[in-house]
């Protein structure tokens, strides 16, 4: 790198950051973020506790985005005072440094344009992520097992909390499906990139003879609606409700001590259920809020075929197609099928290392709306 490619890339920040400020408005976020503490100031403001955590994490979000656009700004002119120093009196290890607090900006800045342009209606939600084991038993639902543990190590990553809404154990290892809540801000913006089938091919730890074996996932992600969201309309009559008793691996995963809740849409057919919580009525709720997130995705697929069919394009819409492999044997490599997007380090991806592929899904798609 040298200096010009510097002063160069310092300038187009310097642009892209007065850019952010225009579109966060800055005052107005402040002064939200005011009325946001003044209403939990209140002294009836813990009287409705669902109502107040919801504003808490309305406030903590919009704090997150004003203090991480005022980091970003701050080393904006940290990086151009050094710049300036540097070329003043020049120095090869000053230059040197220079050059590294650049790239470490140059990054900081591409991930929060990639949060920037988290513009859908619901892309700040939290995530509502389901997997299913495929068919082929065992092998299938240790693999649900393994991308169980992938997306919960990520959300820790990023300091997302994770709470298992639903559990069904594997009928000798792993999971059959699993339902959990990740919770942050941009939860549902990130993780809709994951949406689709996902492709294992391994050695079998199940197969005495060693044999190579191909395994498969649906992973399906819809954003979190509250029970009582206007936004999603669903008749009382439409809906029938039945509870049971919870079952699963228990422990950390269900409370079996209280009644689960399956509620199915009778128009559509769609069932969901929720047995995690404490009692009926919460989790009643819970599935009420699933219910709701089935319905707004079904309404977005639809929403997806009308425009493919305006502009001829000879797609599948929706999540029943592959969408990337994992490949442990004969060689180690996960790819994306979609952007082709990949890397030879399995291990770090199983251990939650997402971003790549997230990233790449996010900017292809600017793309494509651009």
């Amino acid at each position: 790198m040298e200096l010009s490619e510097v002063k160069s890339f310092l300038e187009e920040s310097r642009e892209k950051i007065n850019s952010f400020g225009r579109s966060l408005d800055l005052e107005a976020l402040e002064a939200n973020i005011a009325e946001h503490e003044d209403r939990m100031q209140d002294p009836s403001f813990w009287e409705d506790s669902n109502a107040a955590q919801e504003i808490i994490n309305e406030a903590n979000q919009l704090k997150t985005v004003y203090e991480t656009f005022q980091k970003l700004a701050e080393m904006q002119d940290d990086l151009e005072v050094t710049y300036e120093l540097t070329k003043e009196e020049p120095d090869a290890g000053f230059e040197e440094d220079l050059f590294e607090q650049t790239e470490e900006y140059r990054e900081t800045l591409e991930a929060y344009e990639l949060t920037m342009l988290l513009d859908g209606p619901h892309d700040q939600n939290n995530a509502i992520l389901e997997i299913h084991s495929g068919a082929g038993g065992t092998e299938s639902q240790d693999w649900a097992s393994m991308l169980f543990r992938m997306y919960t190590r990520w959300a820790e990553q990023k300091g997302f909390t994770v709470e298992t809404l639903d559990y069904q154990a594997g009928d000798e290892a792993g999971i059959k499906s699993v339902t959990i809540l990740i919770k942050g801000l941009n939860a549902y913006g990130y993780l809709h990139a994951e949406r689709g089938v996902h492709r294992l091919v391994r050695i079998s730890p199940f197969d005495s003879a060693g044999r190579r074996h191909t395994s498969f996932c649906s992973i399906d992600v819809m954003p979190e609606f509250s029970a009582d969201n206007a936004d999603i309309e669903v008749d009382a009559d439409d809906i029938r409700v039945d509870t049971y008793r919870a079952s699963g691996a228990g422990g950390q995963h269900v409370n079996k001590t209280s009644s689960a809740i399956r509620i199915t849409h009778i128009p559509t057919g769609i069932a969901v259920q929720s047995q995690a919580q404490r009692s009926q009525f919460q989790n009643r709720d819970t599935a009420m809020g699933m219910l709701k997130a089935k319905l707004f995705q079904l309404q977005e697929e639809e929403r997806e075929k009308e425009l493919a069919a305006i502009r001829g394009e000879q797609k599948e819409i929706g999540w029943g197609s592959q969408i990337r492999s994992y490949v442990f044997h004969p060689y180690s490599m996960v790819k994306d099928h979609r952007t082709n997007h990949e890397t030879g380090n399995v291990q770090a991806v199983m251990d939650g290392d997402l971003d790549g592929f997230i990233d790449a899904y996010l900017k292809k798609n600017i793309d494509i709306v651009d």
